[in-house]
């Protein structure tokens, strides 16, 4: 099952209404007429033009979480993805509508186009108070300007409103943002409606669909592979300031390098706000020059002829707002500078030059270990993955890969060298901390780190390093990691091999990568006292018996040194 088909509910039929409960609870602000599916604003100001929207729901924060001072009046809520009915929509303009007038702002599907419209009308035939005028928006160029959705221009036309401006410049605002705005979103999957069959079409696991509409409508195309965030962030910036399709290119660009924008980042709700931080940059970057929509508002240039100049737009898009669904913004033109004076100069690195030399008995061999043991980690990725898939959080055999990968690359660049084998180990246990994640690239680091200071000691009795010096000196790196870590054998952690193999190595090489092996294999039996093992269940790591990634990890990194076969699975 698709984790996009597990809903947290009590009954599918009644999710739009606690759900529209649990917000009016939440917020003082606004109140619920729990009969119609209507949030409204609980004292809505009688000299202000009422802002309305509506829809299906499905689409949060989508229109309820936009209900409050400074965004819309009130948002009348449908069952998911359906259309409120026009008794809902009456209801909403009743409970809102004043002398100073309603503009209801309506997305271009036709449920919500009729139904809206029917309730304008019931409602002025019945002698309602006020005016009542509607704004049909189809902004998405995927599908064309005469189909259509809505990102939102409530929050300019919301912002005019509190000002006290009439509801003909109110609709005029409106309108002059809907002509000058479009949207286009992409799809990581399709979406589900809670209480109904799984649907039947899925997209690809490396596959996503450009344009996809809110409802699973198809979009205007698939992309596959996934392609990198900058060319998808291109192709969708494209779709929307290309003027060489007459339906989908409405917006009226000139594209001569002084186009004036506002970008808005919005999420369908599936994308991390990691994924989304790294969207707006990707689109600040075109610009300039996983489910997620870019809307572009082109603003007017000061030649043109519109009634409300871009100065004044940016203004109201910028006043503050109580709607819980609109995100914090800084109210400023966005700053990518790179910091303070203060802040730049060196950079934060750990150093590597050593002013004592210490030489490897055999230094061309010395190198040749060192990539072995990195080849050996980037082959066993895999398989320590499926591992911390078990008894951890799965992202052990990707950072020790990275981690390999960047010896690789400190090996072609020549900062590490037989030659001097402390600025060697410095440069390992620099590239460790850069390349790994905080727990394993901490450990690795600490470890080197004490080695090149054991080394560095060793230096001022001997000028080559043997067996006798990687013995002593690695008993001391041990040591000084054991300091930060309270796991001590058997600890089911990757201090069990690396004990085992720092104890038996004054014996030689080979029986010491033996010991490692064995205690590595070893940690299947073992509960687990320390790391992040320590929080899975210990019942059920026992039975899927597999060894700790980080004390297979080791095996595989002293086998490589060594140049022997690797730790059985």
């Amino acid at each position: 099952m698709s984790l996009h088909h597990k809903h947290l509910v009590n009954d599918p039929a009644n999710l739009v209404v606690e759900s529209l409960r649990g917000l009016s609870l939440l917020n003082p602000h606004v109140a619920l007429e729990e009969k119609y599916k209507v949030l409204y604003k609980r004292n809505p100001p009688k000299h202000q033009v009422s802002l309305i929207s509506g829809g299906g729901s499905g689409h949060e924060p989508a229109h309820a979480g936009f209900v409050g001072d400074g965004l819309l009046s009130a948002a009348v809520c449908g069952n998911i993805f359906a259309s409120p009915n026009a008794s809902q929509i009456r209801r909403a303009i009743e409970l809102v509508g004043n002398p100073k007038g309603t503009l209801i702002v309506v997305k271009n599907y036709t449920g919500d186009a009729l139904n809206f419209g029917l309730a304008s009308e019931q409602y002025k035939a019945a002698g309602g108070t006020g005016d009542v005028r509607i704004l049909i928006v189809g902004d998405d160029v995927a599908v064309g300007r005469t189909q259509g959705g809505i990102v939102g221009l409530y929050k300019i036309a919301a912002a005019l409103s509190r000002s006290g401006a009439s509801l003909d410049d109110v609709e005029a605002i409106a309108k002059q943002i809907s002509e000058s705005i479009g949207t286009i979103g992409v799809g990581l999957e399709h979406c589900h409606v809670p209480g109904t069959e799984g649907a039947k079409s899925h997209l690809g696991a490396d596959e996503i669909e450009l344009g996809m509409g809110i409802h699973n409508e198809p979009g205007n195309q698939r992309l596959k592979p996934l392609p990198p965030l900058s060319k998808l962030v291109d192709q969708m910036l494209t779709m929307l300031t290309s003027t060489s399709d007459k339906d989908r290119s409405f917006i009226p660009f000139q594209n001569d390098g002084i186009d004036e924008v506002v970008l808005l980042v919005n999420n369908l709700g599936a994308v991390s706000e990691l994924e989304i931080g790294a969207v707006a940059g990707e689109g600040e970057r075109t610009t300039e020059t996983s489910e997620t929509s870019l809307t572009l508002l082109l603003l007017p240039r000061s030649n043109s002829s519109v009634p409300f100049n871009s100065t004044k737009i940016l203004e109201l898009l910028d006043e503050p707002t109580e709607a819980p669904g609109w995100k914090w913004n800084s109210r400023s033109e966005p700053s990518f500078a790179e910091g303070s004076d203060a802040a730049k100069g060196e950079e934060a690195k750990l150093p590597t030059e050593s002013p004592v030399s210490l030489r490897a008995e055999y230094p061309k061999a010395f190198i040749e270990a060192i990539k072995r043991a990195a080849d050996q980690v980037i082959a066993a990725e895999p398989e320590i993955t499926r591992q911390d898939q078990i008894a951890g959080d799965g992202d052990a055999g990707l950072t020790l890969k990275a981690g390999a990968e960047g010896v690789h690359k400190a090996i072609e660049e020549k900062r590490l060298n037989g030659e001097n084998v402390i600025s060697s180990v410095m440069t390992l246990a620099q590239v460790f901390d850069e390349r790994m994640v905080p727990q394993q690239g901490g450990d690795s680091s600490i470890f080197f780190s004490g080695l090149a200071k054991a080394l560095k000691d060793a230096s001022a009795s001997s000028s080559t390093a043997d067996l006798n010096v990687w013995a002593k000196t690695s008993a001391s790196a041990l040591a000084t990691l054991q300091k930060y870590t309270r796991a001590r054998p058997p600890s089911r952690t990757l201090i069990d091999p690396l004990t085992a193999f720092v104890e038996a190595l004054p014996n030689g090489l080979p029986g010491a990568v033996d010991a490692a092996k064995k205690a590595a294999d070893d940690t299947k039996k073992l509960a687990a006292k320390a790391g992040r093992a320590a929080y899975v269940d210990q019942e059920d790591l026992t039975k899927a018996n597999v060894p700790d990634p980080g004390a297979f990890s080791v095996a595989v990194i002293v086998a490589g040194l060594a140049g022997v076969q690797g730790p059985s699975v």
